[in-house]
C-alpha cells in the first residue's frame, strides 16, 4: 500500500508544479515561449530540493519514519521537480543559439537545488 500512498503525493505534487511554473513563467524573463529564461522550473526545482533537503533530514536526525519519507519524498518531491524538463528547456535555448543562456540553466538548476537540498538538511540537523 506505500505505493498508492507515493502516488497520492505524486497527486499532489505534479499539480502544485504546474501551477507554480505557470505562475512564475507568467512573469518571466524572454521574449517568447520557447527561449524564455525558464524561471518556472528553477523555481520548482529549488524548492523540491530544499523540501526533500528537509525530510531526509527529518529522517536522519528526527523520527520521520521510512513511508512518510516516501510519501513526501518520492511522491510529493518527485512530482514537484523535474530534471526532464529543465532538460528540455536547456536544449530549446541552445537550440535557439541561445548557449549562454543555456549553460546558465543547466548548471543553475544543478547547482541551486543541490544548496537547496543541503541547506534543508543543514537545517533538519541544528534544529534535531
Amino acid at each position: 500500500m506505500v505505493w498508492l500512498a507515493v502516488g497520492i503525493g505524486g497527486a499532489l505534487g505534479a499539480p502544485l508544479r504546474f501551477v507554480t511554473d505557470r505562475w512564475v513563467q507568467e512573469r518571466r524573463f524572454g521574449d517568447d515561449e520557447l527561449t524564455a529564461w525558464p524561471l518556472g522550473t528553477l523555481a520548482v526545482n529549488v524548492i523540491g530540493g530544499l523540501m526533500l533537503g528537509v525530510i531526509v533530514g527529518a529522517s536522519r536526525y528526527g523520527t520521520l519514519g521510512a513511508v512518510p519519507v516516501a510519501v513526501m519524498g518520492t511522491g510529493f518531491c518527485g512530482a514537484l521537480t523535474t530534471f526532464s524538463t529543465a532538460s528540455v528547456e536547456t536544449i530549446r535555448l541552445a537550440e535557439a543559439d541561445r548557449w549562454p543562456a543555456a549553460l546558465a540553466v543547466a548548471a543553475s538548476n544543478l547547482l541551486l537545488s543541490m544548496t537547496a537540498a543541503a541547506l534543508g538538511l543543514g537545517l533538519t540537523a541544528a534544529i534535531w
